[in-house]
């Protein structure tokens, strides 16, 4: 058994750092009540961990490169549990928001090195096992991160979301000493800081910009001039990779149709897919009354059917083009979000969500063992390694541009529900922050609050409605690219001790075998 310990150490970084990306999701409306947040602080709580993984992810794979991929795993254990403690002692927003960022910087660290360590760990048919392995415990993370979130929110409270991750981070270290060897590669140059820091200030500027739009209007000086700065930073980027001698990202990989066609798969499936369900718990605890608990059981048929549709899809749909496996599983994602918006009513509860959330799950299940074999498919195989990082960065970006755009749409559909009531901004405030419940329990008792439980029902279900028609535009508009620019590929057996394809959620890497995309 001694063998298995480097996927012991590996498995338990990748378990803990995809599971605080779905964990928080189930604890956010006790979060606004506990530290008087508003909504734009629950959005950057959720957003800034996407937001530094995808800043970080190739900065971090080029650093472990160079110096040692035990190195920076461990280094970003270490990170990861000093801002997880920080981020359970926090006193307000700004300052948990601060701490999930510098999380985000320890989560980039390890997510970089994972399958790095296991390439070098194993060879062979053992390789193949310990992928496999791998990818099961990523859709495992996926799928009980609301549950274990809604267990400890509702039995120690929201802080334990946090603490939780330090005896883990513990045992990951002490496994990674004595039974990970370092290795690195010898041929790795030097750091693109000039294109990892102008990434940065793009994705952070036009993210900000979107969540705060909803304060502050599309056309206000504010939103305007952070888009700007956004254009700016992302044309800073292109002219620092290609004037840099070694770029994080060769944007010459961007010439290939099929190339283009994943990354925006990637970036819109995870928005699609993802991005709705804080959403979606803010209205299951603060208007439905449901308990954390019940609040991550029903996101879990997503999850869950991710997870088991990917394990079947390995295997009955190995060799099918990327084309019909990306392209029909964006379909779903789009058709299962379409179907919350049809299906939910005002008055309706959380079962109006199943069949959509199931759908979505399928849909995830079968396009996300496919992306990263496409991805690297796509290219040359001196550039596969970064093109799989360049697809994780994608969906970490997809995860934030998602929650800030939905964010928008969610807010406007909450003041669309409320008519013309009087203070409907304010109202739309407190609701998506979770104050639903205290607006009713302020309301007198007879008709008047009858009333008002009617407008609250009335406007969460517009907010959902919209958001979830926007989800689902996202996901067909994927579908359409994928069916557009990739071709169909020939059947092609998987090489020998090919990574065994897994489905995530939020930030779930995908491992795929190899398989060659026609451009």
């Amino acid at each position: 058994m001694r063998k298995w310990l480097p996927l012991t150490a590996v498995c338990l970084g990748a378990f803990m750092l995809l599971v605080d990306v779905t964990i928080v999701t189930v604890a956010l409306p006790d979060m606004a009540t506990d530290m008087h947040s508003g909504f734009a602080g629950l959005q950057w709580v959720m957003d800034i961990y996407a937001l530094a993984l995808a800043a970080l992810l190739l900065g971090a794979g080029s650093l472990a490169d160079r110096i040692g991929r035990r190195r920076v795993y461990l280094g970003g254990l270490a990170v990861f549990a000093a801002a997880s403690l920080a981020c359970g002692f926090a006193d307000g927003p700004g300052t948990l928001i601060a701490f999930r960022a510098v999380q985000g910087i320890g989560g980039a660290a390890m997510f970089a090195t994972t399958m790095a360590l296991l390439s070098a760990a194993y060879q062979g048919r053992d390789r193949g096992i310990a992928f496999g392995v791998w990818g099961a415990v990523n859709g495992a993370a996926a799928a009980a991160g609301p549950i274990i979130g809604g267990l400890l929110t509702e039995h120690f409270g929201w802080r334990w979301i946090f603490y939780i991750n330090l005896p883990v981070c513990a045992l990951a270290v002490l496994v990674t000493l004595k039974a990970v060897a370092e290795s690195r590669n010898p041929h790795a140059k030097g750091m693109d800081l000039p294109g990892m820091a102008t990434f940065t200030v793009g994705a952070a500027a036009v993210t900000y910009a979107l969540i705060r739009v909803g304060e502050n209007g599309w056309m206000s000086a504010t939103t305007l001039g952070l888009f700007a700065l956004a254009v700016l930073s992302f044309a800073a980027f292109v002219v620092a990779e290609r004037r840099a001698a070694h770029p994080m990202l060769d944007l010459s990989l961007f010439r290939s149709p099929a190339f283009v066609a994943v990354m925006a798969a990637g970036l819109l499936l995870s928005g699609a897919a993802f991005s709705y369900l804080m959403y979606t718990s803010l209205w299951l605890q603060s208007a439905e009354g449901m308990s954390p608990v019940g609040a991550g059981l029903v996101l879990v048929p997503l999850s869950l059917a991710a997870f088991l549709v990917a394990a079947v899809a390995g295997r009955l749909l190995h060799g099918m083009s990327p084309r019909l496996t990306i392209g029909g599983g964006l379909l779903l994602i789009g058709a299962g979000a379409l179907l919350q918006a049809l299906m939910l009513d005002a008055g309706d509860g959380w079962s109006a969500l199943v069949p959509g959330l199931a759908v979505t799950g399928v849909g995830v299940g079968m396009a996300t063992p496919a992306l990263a074999a496409a991805a690297m498919g796509a290219v040359a195989p001196a550039r596969a390694g970064m093109a799989g990082g360049a697809l994780n960065t994608a969906r970490q970006l997809g995860t934030a541009l998602g929650i800030a755009v939905l964010g928008a749409v969610f807010h406007s559909g909450l003041v669309s529900g409320l008519g013309g009531a009087e203070g409907a901004r304010g109202t739309a405030d407190a609701l998506a922050s979770g104050g639903a419940g205290r607006l009713l329990g302020a309301a007198p008792a007879g008709a008047a609050r009858e009333a008002l439980d009617h407008l609250v029902d009335e406007a969460f279900t517009s907010g959902l409605r919209e958001t979830f028609l926007v989800s689902g535009g996202m996901g067909l508009a994927g579908a359409v690219l994928v069916f557009v620019l990739v071709r169909n590929s020939a059947r092609t057996p998987a090489p020998a001790g090919a990574p065994v394809a897994a489905a995530g959620t939020v930030g779930a890497p995908a491992a795929g075998e190899r398989t060659p995309v026609r451009r």
